[in-house]
């Protein structure tokens, strides 16, 4: 199976980022990807409007998603991303979707929000309160998560415990001092705490870009740079085997399994 992951700069029109989304789709399905990873928060993105992602938030079966359904419809391709969903008024809830045969076959409302390095998320968006799902993509089982997540390492140890291979992470990293370091520090400890591959994938004037794909034994297999780009890397089972042979964490740990809200 092969994992891609496609990132691109947000715009402030969300028609415009859905095409950009149906391109990337075309692009990883034609390269024979199963599963594709696209960013965080990808409606809509203004740097010289920081509350347009929540004004113009969507729900489910809005304008925005109905051409990536209909592209869905046409491949064997499932694609992830996150999109801003209404909540209460002047509200939104930051949700992963999982799109597969032309349905939402998955989402997840995003658990921690980011309130780090002077950015207040949980100002207008709402956390979610359930753990993500694991689906299934060509009988490998896949753990969801959403940016910030990553640095939760108990998150993403719970879904290895409940049977995740490959955890899949959209994500928009923002840029600042050593935030590039802990990206890439970051995407290889989960991959080897939880003997995983791991795949992420947001660039522009905000964001660091450089979605990965690391696997179990946290090697980068596949790396993109500041631009927009997709990147694809194969998923091996044995490579897999391997790892959890060599390093069972999941089998030697001492602790209770982590309690997730």
């Amino acid at each position: 199976m092969y994992i891609a992951a496609g990132q691109f700069a947000v715009t402030p029109d969300w028609r415009e980022n859905a095409r950009l989304c149906v391109t990337m789709m075309a692009r990883a399905a034609a390269q024979g990807a199963s599963l594709l990873v696209l960013p965080e928060a990808l409606l809509a993105r203004d740097d010289n409007d920081p509350e347009l992602s929540v004004n113009s938030a969507q729900p489910l079966d809005g304008g925005f998603l109905q051409p990536l359904l209909a592209q869905s419809a046409q491949d064997n391709l499932t694609t992830l991303l996150t999109i801003h969903v209404p909540s209460i008024p002047g509200r939104a809830v930051n949700t992963l979707v999982a799109l597969r045969g032309g349905e939402i076959v998955a989402t997840y409302a995003k658990l921690h929000l980011y309130d780090a390095f002077n950015i207040q998320e949980s100002r207008r968006i709402d956390a979610g309160k359930i753990v993500p799902p694991l689906i299934e993509v060509e009988g490998v089982r896949v753990g969801l998560m959403t940016c910030y997540d990553l640095r939760f390492p108990e998150m993403a140890l719970g879904l290895a415990l409940a049977g995740a291979e490959l955890l899949a992470l959209p994500a928009a990293w923002v840029k600042g001092p050593l935030k590039e370091h802990h990206w890439a520090t970051l995407l290889a400890a989960r991959a080897l705490d939880t003997t995983c591959y791991v795949a992420a994938g947001e660039c522009g004037n905000r964001n660091i870009g450089q979605s990965r794909i690391v696997d179990p034994l946290g090697v980068t297999v596949a790396a993109a740079a500041e631009g927009p780009g997709l990147v694809i890397a194969e998923y091996d089972r044995a490579r897999l085997a391997l790892a959890r042979q060599q390093l069972p964490l999941l089998r030697n740990r001492r602790f209770a399994p982590p309690q997730l809200l």
